[in-house]
């Protein structure tokens, strides 16, 4: 009886070990599983703000917005150019800064902007504010000139022109309604947009860079055969000079 009793006790405590042991791992498990939660969250967030940083660093590094204040002389003309390539949207609007002057009496202004090749693409007269869009078809210098076109030409005129270029220009609200994106994709959509335009522009660049270098190649061979032409001709003249001046010594009996 005695060694009855004593099994069934030895079994109940193993029992109860095993019970604890399963308890303990379980809540091993759960601990772990909410630790791996918390790091997972974690990542998440660091990812985010990764591709937050990595989008406004190629928005930085893309052709974007750009702010310019212009102070309008009494008289003369304003301008400011940007050279950009074809196939790029152009956005702006320009106002006249009630600094200095009264609500209802600011002076009025004309706006052009013109092509690299010389065509109007925006022209307005009389006018305190206006905007002008565009996309390019020329690769160049884009040039908007302001000047006052008002009777009251005795005060200089102060002018904030937002100029915005490529995908600075796009209206990323429409295009998250329209393809219902938002949050991450959203930020994603908008570097791809940036690695696009930094494509495009580089593309841009090693083109440019290849009509400076053949442009530069042609240069140095017309030099190159200028070079010789003014050394044959040198020769020539030389060689005439002594034939001549022999001749003449050879007449006079000099030599």
């Amino acid at each position: 009886i005695r060694t009855l009793v004593l099994r069934w006790q030895r079994n109940g405590q193993t029992t109860l070990d095993e019970s604890s042991y399963n308890n303990t791992l379980l809540l091993r498990g759960e601990r772990g599983q909410a630790e791996w939660g918390r790091r997972e969250a974690e990542m998440r967030r660091r990812g985010a703000v990764l591709l937050r940083l990595a989008v406004l660093l190629l928005l930085t590094l893309a052709p974007g917005a750009a702010g310019v204040w212009l102070n309008l002389p009494a008289s003369g003309t304003k301008c400011v150019s940007e050279e950009i390539q074809p196939n790029v949207v152009v956005l702006a609007d320009y106002a006249v800064v009630h600094e200095g002057h009264a609500e209802g009496g600011l002076p009025t202004i004309a706006a052009k902007v013109t092509s690299p090749y010389g065509n109007t693409l925006h022209h307005k007269e009389h006018v305190t504010a206006g905007q002008f869009a565009f996309t390019t078809t020329e690769a160049g210098n884009y040039l908007a000139c302001f000047w006052i076109d008002s009777s009251d030409k005795g005060v200089d005129t102060s002018v904030s022109l937002d100029w915005k270029i490529g995908i600075a220009a796009k209206d990323w609200d429409s295009v998250a309604k329209k393809e219902k994106i938002e949050g991450v994709e959203l930020e994603l959509t908008k570097l791809e947009a940036a690695v696009q335009a930094i494509h495009e522009n580089l593309l841009y660049l090693k083109t440019r860079e290849a009509e400076m270098r053949e442009v530069s190649e042609r240069t140095n061979g017309r030099v190159a055969w200028f070079s010789i032409m003014s050394l044959g001709v040198c020769i020539v003249v030389s060689v005439l000079q002594l034939w001549h001046l022999t001749s003449y010594f050879q007449k006079k009996k000099l030599i």
